[in-house]
């Protein structure tokens, strides 16, 4: 991992999914539920039947329009090809029946962790946050060595108890970028299709918030916490996220916005914003 001192906010290349490096796990390991999400029924262990011989997907292109928008908002944070190429050296599930249980069974707990590296990594770059700056770089290390483990290692790990060391650092993080202009207290806030636009939210904790299908078009969110937070189908339209703190790609993709919607550098624009009607 890079120093802290050499990090660049939208710089994470190894917590970035990339496919081709990957033997399709998301594609496999986890079970679909028919739903709005997806268009099959499909057991945990069974291949999706839209994943390729060479563990590419025969509709990425056009996923949304099939039923599939589930796929598009999954992101793995870069644990998908830590698995195949360093935890298991190469080896998938397809050539290795063998392995599949135990491939499958480290995908959860991977990226758990590389989601914890995700916000540990934002943290380090926030100058509010210099205080805890020996302090976090420790915790990423920890993070990543566990992340680094064998198999039997990562299927015994209690991620949990590690997260919500994490969680109670970057809450002291927190504390220091929005401590001198706390906004509103919205932690865990029901606010499921409301509309959001004469609400001041600039800096507003909301973490763990459920903003589903929330009008949020043109609010200015300042240094809002959003860890957490539940972004599915809230209108995101012309507002300005581009200074909230722990934002990740899923919660992104899973909104709703467009080309006037400003965001954090590590994140970007899904392509289903630019074909949305406006």
């Amino acid at each position: 991992m890079a120093s802290p001192s050499r990090l660049v906010p939208g710089e994470r290349p190894e917590l970035r999914a990339d496919c081709s490096r990957c033997a399709g796990l998301c594609c496999v390991a986890p079970p679909f539920a028919a739903s709005a999400d997806f268009a099959i029924d499909k057991p945990a262990g069974v291949p999706c039947p839209n994943l390729r011989r060479d563990f590419g997907c025969g509709i990425h292109a056009e996923l949304r329009e099939r039923g599939f928008p589930g796929c598009t908002v999954f992101d793995c944070f870069g644990a998908g090809q830590r698995i195949t190429q360093e935890t298991f050296g190469g080896r998938s599930w397809r050539e290795e029946p063998e392995i599949a249980a135990a491939q499958f069974a480290v995908l959860p707990v991977v990226r758990q962790l590389h989601e914890a590296l995700w916000y540990l990594t934002e943290a380090e770059t926030l100058p509010a946050a210099g205080p805890l700056r020996v302090e976090l770089g420790a915790a990423r290390d920890g993070i990543e060595r566990l992340a680094a483990g064998s198999a039997e290692e990562l299927a015994g790990l209690d991620v949990g108890a590690h997260r919500r060391e994490v969680g109670e650092l970057l809450g002291r993080v927190d504390e220091l970028v929005r401590g001198h202009r706390p906004g509103a207290d919205r932690r865990n806030a029901d606010l499921m299709g409301k509309d959001l636009r004469r609400r001041d939210l600039r800096n507003a904790d909301l973490r763990g918030a459920y903003l589903i299908g929330a009008d949020l078009r043109g609010v200015v969110l300042g240094s809002a916490n959003l860890l957490g937070a539940d972004l599915r189908g809230a209108d995101l339209r012309g507002a300005d996220l581009s200074r909230c703190l722990f934002l990740t790609q899923p919660q992104v993709t899973a909104a709703r916005g467009d080309m006037s919607t400003r965001l954090p550098v590590a994140v970007s624009a899904p392509p289903h914003w630019a074909a949305a009607p406006r």
